[in-house]
């Protein structure tokens, strides 16, 4: 049986087998070659760069070496600040050292003739203060300041009114919080006693139910609301 020669059949599978073993030799073969191509198209051509760029460039380089090397023998000197014989100014805090040296104050390059707040600031010292020789916050012009935003307040609460009719809650919101923003420090400035800190505190409690009633846009809420806000304003303003 073991030499039993083979029939057709056998001769067509071996066939078939052969050729399948070519086609898939063929087709790796293919893939490697398109993968070669491929890469081979990715690279980019040598780029010839011109005499005359060349040149321009390097003239360029000279130039900012030259502007360079004048500007450094400018403001070497004066940048030093050292005399001749002189050791080098240094101060720590203005403890230890020369208080003159530029390192002090951080001031770097500004008029140290007038004395600094503080060893840590470059600003001079507060007693110069063009508002403190107007009084400071006792002064009549800061004292009319923080009024004159309470009277822009009731102009800013007069507008609620209109943003609600139209159910523009976020304008509402907006106007309570943007210029508003200065009220309760005015309101907090300008109350002194006890009665006109209650009328300040009843202020900001009817001007949070606005802003409560905006934001549950309930509108009938926030016209009473702004209604007894600028009352209470009113009360407010009269005391103070």
């Amino acid at each position: 049986l073991r030499n039993r020669p083979k029939g057709p059949d056998f001769l067509t599978q071996q066939t078939h087998t052969n050729n399948n073993t070519n086609n898939i030799i063929i087709m790796k073969l293919a893939i490697v070659a398109t993968l070669i191509a491929s890469a081979s198209a990715f690279q980019m051509a040598p780029v010839s760069t011109p005499a005359s760029v060349t040149a321009l460039k390097a003239n360029k380089v000279d130039r900012r070496a030259a502007a360079a090397m004048m500007a450094g023998a400018l403001f070497a000197p004066a940048s030093a600040l050292a005399s001749a014989g002189e050791s080098p100014k240094f101060s720590v805090f203005g403890i230890i050292g020369d208080g003159t040296s530029l390192s002090e104050g951080a001031a770097y390059g500004s008029d140290q003739t007038a004395k600094t707040y503080s060893p840590y600031s470059p600003y001079s010292d507060s007693a110069d203060a063009a508002y403190l020789k107007a009084g400071g916050k006792s002064g009549a012009e800061y004292v009319a300041r923080k009024k004159a935003v309470i009277a822009e307040t009731k102009v800013r609460l007069g507008r609620l009114d209109g943003y609600i009719e139209k159910k523009k809650w976020y304008e509402v919101k907006n106007e309570l919080t943007r210029y508003m923003y200065e009220t309760r420090g005015a309101c907090t400035f300008l109350a002194t006693s006890v009665q006109q800190k209650e009328a300040a505190a009843d202020f900001f409690r009817a001007i949070e139910k606005v802003t409560l009633n905006s934001t549950m846009k309930n509108q009938q809420g926030a016209f009473d609301a702004t209604k007894e806000a600028i009352a209470k304003l009113d009360a407010f303003e009269k005391l103070v």
